[in-house]
C-alpha cells in the first residue's frame, strides 16, 4: 500500500510540476506577445503622430505660398497701375494681402523647424521692403499716369527677381522637411 501512495504521490506531485512549468512558459509567452504588441502599436503611434506633423507642415508652407501669391498679386497691380496703386483711403488690398502672409507665417513659425522659419522671414520681410519700396516710390513727385513700373523699370526687375529668388529659397528649405529630395 505503501507502494501505492508514494506512486499516487509521485504522479500528483509530477502532474502539479507539469502545469505549473506549462502555466509559467504559457504566462512568458503571453508576456512577450503583450510587450511585443505595445512596441507595436508605439510604433504605430509615432508614426501617425509624424504624418500628422508632417500634414500640418505641408498644409502651413502651402498656405504662406498662396498667401505670398496673393500678395504677390497685389503688388504686381500697385507696379502695373498709373499712379502707383495708390490705396483707398482707410482700405489698401495690399496692406491685407501683407497681413495675409503675417498670418499664414505665424502657423510656419508655429511648425517649423527653424530653417524653413528663418527663410519664411526672409520671404516675409523681402514682401514688406517691397510694399514699402513702392509706396516711397508712388509718393515721389512725376507724372501719375505712368505705372510705377515704366517709372522705376530698375526697382521693379529687381523686385521680381528677389521674389523669385526668395520663393525658390523657401521651397528648397521646405522639401527636405517633407521629405522630398528635389
Amino acid at each position: 500500500m505503501q507502494d501505492t501512495v508514494a506512486v499516487a504521490l509521485i504522479t500528483s506531485l509530477s502532474t502539479l510540476a507539469a502545469a505549473t512549468l506549462t502555466g509559467l512558459v504559457g504566462a512568458l509567452s503571453t508576456r512577450r506577445q503583450l510587450a511585443h504588441q505595445l512596441t507595436v502599436a508605439r510604433q504605430e503611434s509615432v508614426e501617425r503622430w509624424a504624418t500628422r506633423r508632417d500634414e500640418l507642415r505641408r498644409d502651413a508652407y502651402v498656405g504662406f505660398l498662396g498667401a505670398c501669391d496673393q500678395a504677390y498679386r497685389q503688388l504686381d497691380r500697385r507696379w502695373l497701375e498709373p499712379g502707383g496703386g495708390e490705396p483707398v483711403p482707410g482700405f489698401d488690398e495690399a496692406y491685407a494681402a501683407m497681413r495675409a502672409v503675417d498670418e499664414a507665417y505665424n502657423l510656419v513659425l508655429l511648425e517649423g523647424p527653424a530653417e524653413v522659419a528663418a527663410v519664411g522671414r526672409a520671404v516675409l520681410t523681402s514682401l514688406t521692403a517691397e510694399h514699402a519700396d513702392q509706396r516711397r516710390l508712388g509718393d515721389e513727385p512725376g507724372d501719375r499716369g505712368v505705372p510705377l513700373r515704366d517709372r522705376h523699370r530698375e526697382r521693379w526687375l529687381a523686385a521680381i527677381e528677389v521674389r523669385t529668388n526668395h520663393r525658390i529659397s523657401f521651397v528648397d528649405a521646405v522639401r527636405p522637411v517633407l521629405g522630398h529630395d528635389g
